[in-house]
């Protein structure tokens, strides 16, 4: 008997290491009618994402793309040398073109299995608030994690323009988001897909605590319960897994980088089934603990 149709999700394919593109070669649905979602860093430079999505947008029935931070670098030597929100305007204009849904699109219905449900793309990036303890500021955060060789690309390769500062892009995409999650059916259940944790709770088994100030914001802390949703599919912390914050399911669905997975022995199968979840009970059984690798 063929399965029915499935809303899955994966993230952080970062196709420009010949493994990974080799994984999204090999990288079909299990059904004519599947939905994928991306939760972001699909690539750093232009061409890999578009050969990326391109792929996958010819195989699902539908492919819904957040971005990640790489995915808005300005790498050298990418032909592409826009920046900022110029950037990210152009890689709308490039899923628009391949038929992948971004988060500047209708929010689309799921009326498969598990359904229906409102999928949810969202761009909101992070602005720091993520610190440790013992930094006060954003200043004393950055300053800790400098001192301790704990940087992130994006301070070199993330350019805001034209906001004054990445957290200034952020404090408008928060605005903007929460304005079309508000107007949203609320009789609807949503999947929130975004690249960073809507949460701060999933940073606590990073390796470096200190690199939590570059995965997500405080002011999306309760838009998994605001916003009605079921479960929320994020990445960029590579540590895939299912947790449960005030009861609604969080999926993290990163591939990673080779040297992540290659010490396992076998490229792992990140792709996660979203709706329906029937496999969620094996899957939380046979589960190991968190491991920040």
């Amino acid at each position: 008997m063929n399965p029915p149709p499935r809303l899955r999700a994966v993230s952080d394919l970062h196709v420009g290491h010949p493994e990974n593109r080799s994984f999204v070669q090999e990288l079909r649905p299990e059904h004519d009618g599947d939905w994928l979602l991306v939760a972001g860093d699909v690539a750093d430079r232009y061409a890999d994402i578009e050969w990326a999505l391109n792929l996958l947008s010819s195989r699902f029935a539908r492919v819904v793309w957040a971005p990640g931070n790489h995915e808005l670098w300005t790498p050298p030597g990418d032909p592409v040398t826009l920046r900022g929100e110029e950037r990210y305007r152009e890689l709308v204009r490039l899923c628009r073109r391949l038929g992948v849904v971004t988060p500047e699109d209708p929010y689309p219905v799921w009326d498969g299995d598990g359904g229906p449900a409102l999928i949810a793309p969202l761009f909101v990036l992070y602005d720091y608030t993520f610190r440790v303890p013992e930094a006060r500021t954003r200043q004393e955060s950055l300053d800790l994690a400098y001192a301790a060789g704990v940087v992130c690309t994006d301070e070199a390769l993330l350019h805001p323009d034209p906001h004054p500062s990445r957290e200034a892009w952020c404090a408008a995409r928060v605005a903007e988001t929460e304005r079309r999650l508000a107007e949203r059916d609320p009789a609807l259940p949503t999947v929130l897909v975004n690249h960073y944790p809507l949460v701060r709770a999933p940073t606590d088994v990073l390796r470096y605590p200190l690199f939590a100030q570059w995965c997500g914001t405080v002011r999306t802390s309760d838009w998994h319960l605001r916003f009605g949703a079921s479960t929320v599919v994020y990445g960029h912390l590579h540590i895939p897994r299912t947790t449960f914050y005030d009861g609604v399911r969080f999926e993290e669905v990163s591939l990673g980088y080779p040297r992540e997975w290659q010490p396992r022995g076998s490229v792992p199968n990140p792709v996660r089934t979203i709706h329906p979840a029937d496999d969620l009970r094996r899957r939380l059984a046979d589960q190991p603990p968190p491991v920040s690798w």
